[in-house]
Formats: structure tokens, sequence, C-alpha cells
């Protein structure tokens, strides 16, 4: 048993083709590592293609539920992560994005890292929050009505967002403490 113990607890994995994989691969591990139960959602099934830097292939992750078929009370937090392509297309995704609004409705705990925020200002979700993301996508946060600061982790209200993959080792800790912290586990 870790100090954050969150066995027990369900936690969706928003992603498509274009995860950048660490970020997907390091969260979910941090998760696994702490008892929780991880189950990736994604636009299409089959396996997601997941990519190094953008550009490199990286092998790929076997889709567990379409994010169609997922219902937020089923999970105890939602983890976002980026790569470019993989927010791009889950933005212009209307399940995608039905999913991540009801999410928010729910007040479970969400983490974004680097792009991974993009989905979040598509769902119009983040006026008035405190967060980061990666630089290129900040004046979209910005228009979506989001305050954008430059820090390794924010956590504001049910959001913890990073920028990059630098920042995976502080994002991970956040995200286990957080998602630990928050109400008690679903009944299965």
């Amino acid at each position: 048993m870790t100090h954050h113990d969150l066995h027990g607890r369900t936690v969706a994995i928003l992603a498509t083709d274009g995860v950048e994989r660490v970020e997907l691969e390091e969260p979910r591990g941090a998760l696994h590592g702490a008892g929780a139960r991880t189950e990736l959602l994604s636009i299409h099934d089959g396996d997601i293609q997941a990519r190094q830097f953008d550009l490199d292939p990286a092998g790929s992750f076997a889709v567990q539920r379409l994010v169609s078929n997922a219902r937020p009370e089923n999970y105890d937090a939602l983890l976002l992560p980026g790569g470019t392509m993989n927010p791009d297309q889950l933005r212009m995704n209307p399940d995608a994005l039905a999913f991540v609004k009801a999410f928010v409705a729910t007040g479970k705990p969400i983490a974004a890292i680097c792009h991974g925020a993009w989905t979040l200002a598509e769902a119009d979700v983040v006026r008035g929050l405190r967060l980061t993301s990666w630089p290129s996508i900040r004046t979209d946060l910005r228009n979506a009505g989001a305050n954008v600061v430059d820090e390794e982790v924010v956590i504001d209200r049910q959001f913890i967002t990073s920028r990059s993959p630098d920042d995976l080792p502080a994002f991970c800790a956040a995200i286990v403490e957080r998602f630990a912290e928050s109400r008690q586990p679903q009944a299965a």
C-alpha cells in the first residue's frame, strides 16, 4: 500500500491516435502503482497509435471502451494526456466533448498534461480556472476564459494541469495525491 492508496478506484483515460506515449504511459503507471484500475477510452475501437515528440511512431495502446459507451459515474477520475494530434481530434468529436462536459459536472478530479487541456477548452469548461499547458495552446485557453500560468503543476478546484513531459514526475505525484483525496471509490 502506498501513502496515497487508490485501490478500488477506476480512472478513465481519454485519448486517440497521436497521443504522446510517455504522457499516457507514465501517469497510468503511477496510478496502477497506487492501486488504481484504468480504462482507456477512445473515439474508435481497436488500437490507438502513439507518438514520441509528436512525430515518431511509438507503438499503440488497446482501446478498452468507446467514449460513446462510457458513463462518467463509472469512474473516479479522468486523465487527458497530450500529443498535438490527440486532443485536436478529441475536440472535434461530439462524444468525447459530451463525456468531458458530463465528467466536469460530477466534480470529480480531472488531470490534463501538455496539449490535453485543449479538449477542456473546446468543451467550454475552463472559464475562470487557473491552469497551465503546452505554450502553443495557451492563447486558446485564455480565449476560452482560463487564467493561464507557466508552472510545473497547477491545481484549481477539480483540475490538475501540467505543461509538458518534463513535468511528469510532479504531475504523476499530484494526480495520485489528488485522486486519493477525492470522494470515496465508486461502487463496482
